[in-house]
């Protein structure tokens, strides 16, 4: 019986931790993506348009409504707040050109 319960104590103490860690979500599914893709869609940004020199401060901005919409829309939540960087770019032009222009 002692062992019964030794061998009971340790199967607990090996599952706690492993049940700890998993995820509550399960994988991301096709058309959860292909509907957060029509949501971008709806806030603005356009997916494949070309576009490659905005294509972070797009798809920000349009995550950003987004989201603004689903607090709105959902009754609870905090206000979204974010930072922006203005000023110098982090690659110069030249820089940016010779990685991304084709000859």
């Amino acid at each position: 019986m002692k062992s019964l319960i030794q061998a009971v104590a340790v199967a607990v103490a090996l599952v706690v931790p492993v049940a700890s860690f998993a995820q509550s979500n399960g994988p991301v599914t096709r058309a959860q993506v292909r509907a957060e893709l029509v949501q971008l869609e709806k806030a603005g940004y356009h997916v494949g348009d070309g576009d490659q020199a905005h294509y972070p401060d797009a798809i920000q901005a349009a995550e950003a409504k987004v989201a603004a919409q689903q607090v709105a829309t959902s009754g609870y939540g905090g206000v979204v707040s974010g930072s922006s960087d203005a000023g110098r770019p982090a690659v110069s032009k030249a820089d940016w050109n010779a990685m991304y222009s084709h000859p």
